[in-house]
């Protein structure tokens, strides 16, 4: 190797170091920060929201069967979630720690230290300014956008706060806000369930929490979870952080669409009553409940593409040097770098099944080299050769 190739691969690697730094590859959380005031924040509303959620637990211990199901069922529904988040998250993984601080603030401290006592006083206020009829129509419609939409966002805030070489990009926003909804999701859904289970006196706790059951699964990627994603994005957008320039006509958009979002969601039957009657608005609260959900899930997809490209763009610097060492193709760095039209592309060429099996192989194989480096802060250590080893034989077994 020439002098000059060397020093351009130098180049590269600093580069390399460069973009990992800066994007949060491979960034660690702290979690015990008794000189940051955020980490107090934090630990107090998840506290106050956890001691709430336990006393209640304990006043509707009669139902113990009926909130031990609705535990069980809905820990399965988080860990596919989690398992899902995973999958996609090709790019700076986000630690499970930053995941889990995030599904606490969602499910005890935005639910039950923020949502519940301000869901309750807004209400109030709108019975006697607007009367009790209208509070009840349109209350939940007007109340929770404000009160959960912004209680979770706080924990955005704190998040970044607490963990800020992991919290650069609108994407991250957009994760942790995923994981905000899925705590204030779950536990909302067991708190549904317990106050379903006394119907009939209890004597039928598990067949009365049926339906609950079935309302809450079927809609919970239309709801909080999708929520959360598209507000927390546009949180981010209209902060700005290090590595995401701030857009605040975006930020502002994106949060006012995902309160619209909810709002709608929770003043379904008023909506519908408003406008129809009879059989016409049976037809429309069933059109209107399918639809909202597919809507909402069209549009964070959207929301997810636009928050991705600056995550994508760090694979660049990222794979560019093993590009120059011969260890990847050009083909190769271009659609791990891509969007998902780009990834199709790759998967799909050259002739016969096997082939493109392999070409998925060698993807995935490039995605694990990549967070090697990210892991490893850019240097070579022997997880990351193994890593170039596994890239290489992938291919090898495609000739």
């Amino acid at each position: 190797m020439s002098t000059s190739s060397s020093v351009d691969l130098a180049a590269l690697d600093q580069e390399r170091s460069a973009a990992i730094a800066a994007y949060g590859w491979g960034a660690r959380v702290r979690f015990f920060q008794p000189r940051n005031l955020a980490f107090w924040v934090w630990g107090v509303f998840v506290v106050w929201g956890g001691w709430y959620n336990l006393q209640s637990t304990i006043a509707a211990r009669y139902y113990a069967p009926a909130i031990g199901l609705a535990l069980v069922v809905f820990a399965v529904y988080g860990a596919v979630f989690w398992w899902f988040t995973q999958h996609i998250d090709r790019y700076a993984s986000h630690p499970a720690l930053l995941r889990m601080m995030a599904f606490l603030w969602g499910g005890f401290a935005a639910t039950f230290a923020i949502a519940l006592p301000a869901n309750d006083a807004l209400l109030g206020i709108y019975a006697k300014l607007f009367g009790q009829p209208f509070a009840m129509d349109w209350g939940p419609a007007l109340a929770a956008p404000f009160t959960e939409e912004w209680g979770k966002g706080l924990g955005i805030v704190l998040l970044v706060a607490l963990a800020p070489g992991v919290m650069r990009t609108a994407y991250d926003g957009f994760v942790a806000g995923a994981f905000l909804g899925l705590g204030f999701q779950i536990l909302e859904d067991v708190l549904y369930v317990s106050q379903s289970a006394p119907t009939q006196f209890g004597a039928n706790q598990i067949e009365a929490s049926l339906s609950t059951f079935a309302v809450r699964m079927a809609s919970g990627i239309g709801s909080h979870i999708l929520f959360s994603a598209i507000f927390c994005t546009g949180l981010i957008y209209a902060l700005g952080l290090p590595e995401q320039p701030r857009r605040l006509g975006r930020g502002i958009g994106l949060i006012l669409l995902a309160m619209v979002l909810h709002g709608t969601w929770d003043g379904q039957a008023a909506i519908v009553a408003s406008l129809f009657s009879g059989t016409a608005a049976a037809v429309a609260q069933v059109v209107l409940m399918a639809g909202l959900p597919l809507i909402g899930i069209a549009i964070v997809i959207q929301v997810f593409r636009l928050a991705v490209a600056e995550e994508r763009a760090s694979l660049h610097p990222i794979l560019t040097p093993e590009v120059a060492r011969g260890v990847l193709t050009q083909a190769e760095a271009d659609a791990a770098a891509g969007d998902g039209k780009a990834r199709r592309r790759y998967r799909t060429s050259g002739h016969g099944l096997g082939q493109r099996r392999r070409n998925r192989h060698v993807l995935e194989a490039v995605f694990d080299l990549a967070h090697e480096f990210g892991r490893s802060g850019g240097d070579s250590d022997e997880r990351v050769e193994f890593a170039r080893a596994e890239v290489l034989r992938l291919r090898s077994r495609q000739s």
